[in-house]
């Protein structure tokens, strides 16, 4: 039998136990937070290729696309809630880095991070 040792150092994640036992899926303790310039946004409006609207936490509605390293893994609709980056040269534009989990969006509405941008629709 292996020692645990043999594989090196590990940091052990973290979850919270599940509230109701019908989830699979646990909950995160940590989610990912918008750092630096990095604004919380929700897509407002699909234009096809990987150009979308999204009304951000500053009160802006951005053209935004997605960058080529994260084409395949951004899977897009209406009312996702991402994190972008506005382009330091032309503010009404920018790239969008993170999708959020829907367990995430919970969180966030505690935290009361979406209350600038709710949903419109």
């Amino acid at each position: 039998m292996e020692n645990q040792n043999d594989f090196g150092d590990f940091e052990e994640v973290k979850y919270e136990e599940n509230i109701s036992e019908n989830s699979e899926e646990p909950i995160p303790t940590r989610i990912r937070l918008p750092r630096g310039k990095e604004l919380i946004g929700r897509i407002v409006q699909r234009f096809g290729g990987n150009r979308m609207d999204i009304k951000s936490t500053d009160g802006k509605v951005r053209n935004c696309r997605v960058p080529g390293r994260y084409r395949r893994r951004l899977w897009l609709r209406p009312k996702d809630i991402v994190i972008i980056i506005p382009w330091e040269f032309d503010d009404g534009k920018g790239d969008i880095i993170y999708k959020y989990r829907p367990i995430e969006i919970t969180i966030l509405n505690k935290k009361g991070l979406l209350n600038t941008i709710k949903d419109e629709f």
